[in-house]
C-alpha cells in the first residue's frame, strides 16, 4: 500500500487528512472503534499543522510486523513552522489545540502504540504516531530500531523507490534501499523486485552476495541503484551500486559509506563491501538520490537518539530535492547498557 501525503496548510484541509487516514485504516482492516482512534489522531495532528505549522503535510504509511502483511498505520505530521519552545507542555493532559475530538497531542500519545515528537524553534516540528489494527499489539521486530519515509516524485502515483529493514538471527539488522531507474511504475517494479528478492533469499547473506543476487534478478527490469547495509557486532558493512547514500553518524562525526557506479540489473563493474565502526548509540542512514546529502544531524540537538522514523522524516522535510522519488531509512543502535 503506497504512502499518502496530504498537504495541510489551512483548516479546510483537516477533514481531507482525517478522511484519508480513516480510508487507509479501513483498507488495513481496522474495526470501527480503531478507525475512530485513527480519526482522532489524524484530526489532532492536522489541526496543529493548520494552526501552527508552515508548509505542513500529514504523511500516512502502512506498517507491517516484518511478514509483509500490513497491520498498522503510521501518521507523520511534518511542518516547517516556528517550532515549539516547550514541547513537553503540549503533551500535558488537558492541553488542547481546541476544536477537535481529543485533547491535543496528549490524546495522540495516549491513543498511539508508538509516539515521538521533535521540535526546534525556527525549524519546525515532526510528530510520529503509530496505531496497530489490534490494540496492544507488540511492535514489529525491527520497529524500535529502524524507520523510514518513502515519497513518490511530484505528479507520480507510485514511488519508484523501495526499502526494507529486517532483523537477522544474530540480532543484527539489514537494511536495503532500492531506487528504480527514473520514476513511475517501471521504476517501482524494479525496486519492488529487489525487495522481493531480498525476502526470498533472506537477510543472512553478506551485502555483496545479496547485491549479486539482485543484479541477476533485475536483468529484465530497467534496473536500480541499490544500497545494502548489515549492522552487527559493532560494525556496519555496506555494499552499494549507484546513487544510494550510506552514512554512519557517531557522536558529532558523519562518515559516508562508499558506493560504486553502475545500475543493478544492467551495468555493475564492481561489487565491494566496506566496513565501518558502528558502536552503541550510532545511527545509520540510507537515502536515495531524491535527498540532498549535504546535511548534518548536529543541527538538530538530541535527534540522533530519537525515534528512527522521526529522524528519517526530519531529513526528508529539510533536504528533499522535490523533483524525484525520495526515501530515507534510519537505523538507530541502542546505547550501551
Amino acid at each position: 500500500m503506497p504512502p499518502v501525503v496530504v498537504a495541510v496548510e489551512e483548516a479546510s484541509q483537516v477533514g481531507e487528512a482525517r478522511r484519508a487516514a480513516t480510508t487507509m485504516s479501513e483498507a488495513l482492516g481496522f474495526d470501527e472503534r480503531r478507525r475512530g482512534d485513527v480519526a482522532v489522531v489524524a484530526s489532532e495532528l492536522a489541526t496543529n499543522l493548520a494552526r501552527y505549522g508552515k508548509q505542513g503535510s500529514l504523511v500516512l504509511q502502512a506498517l507491517d510486523r516484518g511478514d509483509g502483511s500490513p497491520r498498522g498505520i503510521e501518521l507523520l505530521a511534518v511542518d516547517c513552522g516556528p517550532g515549539m519552545a516547550d514541547p513537553e507542555r503540549c503533551l500535558t493532559d488537558g492541553f488542547s489545540t481546541g476544536g477537535t475530538q481529543g485533547t491535543g497531542l496528549g490524546a495522540v500519545r495516549r491513543l498511539s502504540a508508538g509516539f515521538a515528537l521533535d521540535s526546534h524553534v525556527g525549524r519546525g516540528t515532526v510528530v510520529v504516531a503509530r496505531l496497530w489494527r489490534e490494540q496492544g499489539v507488540a511492535p514489529a521486530p525491527a520497529a524500535d530500531d529502524g524507520g523510514a519515509i518513502a515519497i513518490a516524485a511530484p505528479g507520480e502515483r507510485v514511488c519508484g523507490d523501495a526499502w526494507e529493514v529486517q532483523r537477522r538471527r544474530d540480532g543484527g539488522l539489514v537494511a536495503v534501499v532500492a531506487d528504480g531507474l527514473g520514476h513511475g511504475q517501471m521504476a517501482a517494479d524494479a525496486s519492488a523486485l529487489a525487495i522481493r528478492t531480498l525476502r526470498r533469499h533472506g537477510a543472512e547473506m553478506t551485502p555483496a552476495v545479496l547485491l549479486e543476487r539482485l543484479h541477476d534478478a533485475l536483468r529484465a527490469t530497467r534496473g536500480a541503484a541499490v544500497g545494502i547495509v548489515v549492522v552487527a557486532g559493532g560494525t556496519a558493512t555496506f555494499a552499494g551500486v549507484g546513487n544510494v547514500a550510506g552514512i554512519v553518524v557517531t557522536g558529532g562525526e558523519q562518515r559516508h559509506m562508499v558506493s560504486h557506479n553502475g545500475i543493478v540489473g544492467h551495468q555493475v563493474h564492481k561489487i565491494q563491501e566496506f566496513a565501518y565502526p558502528c558502536p552503541p548509540g550510532a545511527l545509520v542512514i540510507l537515502a536515495s538520490d531524491g535527498l540532498r546529502t549535504q546535511w548534518r544531524l548536529d543541527a538538530y540537538p538530541g535527534i540522533a537518539r530519537r525515534d528512527a522514523t522521526l529522524v528519517a522524516a526530519t531529513l526528508w522535510r529539510d533536504y528533499t530535492r522535490g523533483r524525484d522519488d525520495a526515501t530515507v531509512v534510519a537505523l538507530r543502535l541502542p546505547d550501551a547498557a
